[in-house]
This record gives structure tokens, sequence and C-alpha cells, in this order.
């Protein structure tokens, strides 16, 4: 401990003077006992020549870049304004190739599992049957959807465009914090996260043997094309956004502009006989693909909710005839409810006899009461979230918790176990992050994206998110959180 101590680096030059280590988390760039680590070493040194105002230079015109981009999301539920510049940290985070060796099939274990666990609840559900799973937590998960059983979707798979959270744990392990599989975002940061770093570093970028990320576009493209009917030999495949105040509008359009694909809206589109036709200037065109951005719910007003003024009238029924593919298959959020995460190792046991490459977090589930009187007892130590919650929302950590908002969450549990998970609160890896002229640390998460079509391909980045607030775990844009550049080594 007192080398450790010792090591702090309050005795660290400009930028790096109020950086600290500290000896709870796993620090990125900094050994504790030896200084950068070897990935870092030598952007380290580059900082260091940097005068300040060089730093501050390039952060302002990383700033502006993304401004003239019109890179923004938008945050729900506040009165001033709810679009947003996304804040982006220039120093970009390390992942050697050994580690994204091991990220890499950890992913493709976990998002082949779960592919051959969705089409096994909607056809004969021996998972259930055999009682790996618990059957009233799939049939109580509002993603679950009983239209879609009996029904086989092209090529088995139910998804195709995963985005899967990960954390760095103390020992530098990594684990996998949820998965994401209904219609995962942020794939358009990490690339525009990118251009900006080649813009504003581009001799240290040259220098690094970082793998590129470019041709996400063209994968994905070739992602969907794989789903189309097979008699459908030059497909033609949309995007379909709810619309310019969907929080993620930025990045549909700049999916579909990446992918050469028309941007479209339900009211675009009209099904006739159960085809699916986009309403063009030179008339009707036929669509084989769609790679749906809005949930479930709003897909088709005939077949989900009525009120839904977002989807297209019988693209369900368009859909089960095998005239229209969609990413991701409807109902697929069942395997991305919080609750059923918890036995994600047990499905890769039972699908592929395999022990999982990255691990869940340790979760406690409120409808076993043992896990809830754990949780009640403990709740100032642990991390509770609402199973059909994201961004953020919905969510209480204990440690950063008033005594108010910790009863409040008590009486949730009680009224609705089912609703609510409960998790350690984990010493999330802290970064480097230039903040107001400075180098300080600041805790991180990583979203990698993963792409099923022929095979699954995991893109090899990803992004990384960054809790800015001083001492904050929430990541998430929408409670102040930015990202930065990620690079992975090719050794």
């Amino acid at each position: 401990m007192d080398d450790l101590e010792t090591s702090a680096p309050q005795t660290m030059p400009a930028p790096f003077g109020r950086y600290e280590v500290g000896d709870t988390f796993f620090d990125e760039m900094f050994d504790p006992a030896e200084g950068p680590r070897p990935a870092y070493r030598n952007i380290h040194r580059r900082i260091m020549e940097l005068l300040p105002e060089e730093l501050r230079l390039k952060q302002h015109a990383a700033d502006l870049s993304f401004l003239n981009q019109g890179i923004t999301f938008t945050v729900y539920g506040r009165d001033e304004g709810t679009e947003r510049i996304f804040p982006y940290d220039l120093l970009p985070r390390i992942i050697t190739g050994a580690e994204w060796s091991r990220i890499e099939r950890g992913l493709v274990q976990r998002i082949t599992a779960l592919n051959l666990f969705l089409k096994d609840l909607y056809d004969d559900a021996h998972i259930l049957n055999d009682n790996v799973v618990p059957r009233e937590l799939v049939y109580s998960c509002p993603q679950y959807q009983r239209e879609m059983r009996g029904f086989s979707v092209p090529r088995d798979i139910y998804v195709s465009v995963a985005g899967t959270d990960l954390v760095r744990l103390e020992d530098g392990s990594f684990a996998v914090l949820e998965d994401n599989l209904r219609v995962p975002s942020g794939v358009s940061y990490m690339l525009a996260n990118r251009q900006v770093m080649k813009r504003v570093f581009p001799a240290m970028f040259r220098d690094h043997g970082v793998r590129p990320i470019e041709n996400y576009g063209q994968m994905l493209l070739s992602t969907l094309k794989a789903l189309a009917p097979p008699h459908r030999i030059d497909p033609t495949i949309v995007l379909l956004t709810p619309g310019v105040f969907n929080s993620a509008y930025f990045e549909h359009t700049f999916l579909a502009r990446q992918m050469g694909i028309e941007l479209v809206e339900g009211r675009d589109l009209v099904v006739h006989d159960n085809v699916v036709w986009m309403r063009t200037t030179a008339g009707l065109e036929r669509v084989d693909v769609i790679y749906r951005r809005l949930d479930d719910d709003f897909l088709d007003p005939l077949a989900f909710r009525s009120d839904s003024r977002l989807g297209v009238a019988g693209l369900f029924n368009a859909y089960r005839s095998g005239n229209v593919a969609l990413a991701n298959s409807i109902g697929t959020g069942v395997a991305d409810d919080k609750a059923i995460y918890a036995y994600v190792p047990a499905i890769i046991k039972y699908y592929l006899n395999q022990d999982p490459i990255l691990p869940n977090v340790e979760t406690f589930l409120m409808t076993n009461p043992v896990h809830q009187a754990h949780t009640l007892d403990n709740i100032e130590k642990l991390v509770v979230k609402a199973v059909g919650e994201s961004g953020g929302y919905g969510m209480l950590i204990g440690p950063h918790s008033t005594k108010a908002q910790r009863d409040d969450f008590r009486a949730l549990i009680k009224a609705d176990p089912r609703n609510y998970i409960a998790q350690p609160t984990l010493s999330l890896s802290r970064a480097p992050c230039f903040i107001d002229g400075e180098v300080e640390a600041r805790h991180v998460d990583l979203r990698p994206f993963i792409l099923y079509g022929e095979k699954v391909t995991i893109i090899p980045g990803g992004l990384t998110r960054v809790a800015l607030k001083r001492g904050s775990l929430v990541v998430n844009s929408s409670q102040g959180g930015g990202s930065k550049d990620t690079w992975v080594l090719y050794e």
C-alpha cells in the first residue's frame, strides 16, 4: 500500500499534475508500480511533449468538428433544450491485441448462444422445459412476443446487430455488464471519434498500429444483405427511423449515409398483399430488408400498439410471410432483459457446452427472496436497476444515494420485484481524460459492436464511454457522460 501511495501521480509534472492513479481501480494508462503501461508509453511521452495550450487547441478543434458535423444526442425530460453536442475526450483508450483477442472470442460465444436461445424460446423452448431458465421469468418479460412463436426468421438469426457493454475490473480483466440486443446505439459516435482523432492527432495515430474500423458501414450492409429473402438477388435495404425527435436520429442519418441506403419513416412505407413498398418520386419500390431503429411495440399498429404513428400497418404479416427481413428480429428484447441476463452463463453452457469466456457481473434477482432480502439490507452498497430501463434511467447507485432515494427504491422493489435487479458497485477502470486544461482520471466502460450475417464479425474497437463528472460511475451520455476513441492494436 505504501508503494502505491508513494507512486501516486501528484508528483507527476503537468499536464498530469492533478492525475490520481489510486489503488482501488484499474488504471488504463498507469501501472501503480511501474508507470505508463507499455501500450501507452508512446502516447504518454507525446502528451508530455505538448504544451498545455497545444492540448487546448486540439480539444477546441475536436469540439468544433463535432459541432460542425452536427454530432448530437437528445436528452429526454429536460426543459432547457434537449439537443446536445456529444462530449468528446481528446485522449484515446488503448486495448492491446491480446486483450482484444479474448474479448472477441467471448463476444462471438455470447452472441451465438443468445441467438440459439431466442430460436429455442420461440420454437420448442427446450431450455424452459429443462428448467435452465425459469419459465415465469421469460413469460413475464414485456419484450417476449408470443406472436413470434413458431415462426422461423431468416438464417435463424434473431440478433444481427448487438452492442455489449463491458467493464474492466480491478484485476484488469473484462466482464459483461449488459447485452443490448434490440436497437443498440452508439456506433456512429465510435466512427466519428476516429475521424476526429485522425484529424487532430494524425502523427500519433499513425505511429501506434491501430486496427481500422472505417469499413463498419459496408460490413453492416453486408450483414443486412445476408438476411434478404433468397430470391431477391439485388435486395433493397432501408433504415427505418422513428424520426427527427428520436435521441439517436443523428446516428440513423449517419448510418444510412455510410451504407448508401434510404432513411425512411413509417409514412414512407406501405404494405400491399404482405409485401413492403417504399414511396419514391418514381413510384413504389419493393423493400426486402429493414434495419429498424424503433422498438417492437411501435413497428406495426395492427399487430402491436394501435396508437403507434411511427410504424407501418401490415408490416408484421409481411415479415411472417417471408417477404421482408427485419434487423433485429421482433422479440429479441427478451434476451437482453436485465433479469434474464443473470442466466446467460447457463445459456452458454446449455447450448454450446462451454464456460463463458467473458464472465457476468454478479446479479441479484429481486424475485428470489434470499437475493431480495440481501439487497434490502445492503442497498447502500449496491446498484439497483429497473430491468426495462436504459440510458442510466431507473437506477440507484447505493453509495451515492440519499436515505430518501434508498427508501423509495426499497418500496419499488417490494411492489414489483420482477422489475428490479441489483449488482455490486463495481470499481470501473479509469482512463486519462483532458479536463479543464489538465489530464485527470475518469471511469470508463466499453461497448463493442457485433454483427451477425454470413458469420459473426466484431469491429476492432467500440464506444468507450466516459463518466466526465469527477467520481461518477455513470457513463451514459444522458447522464453527463462523454466518449473517447478506442484503439485496438494489432499487437
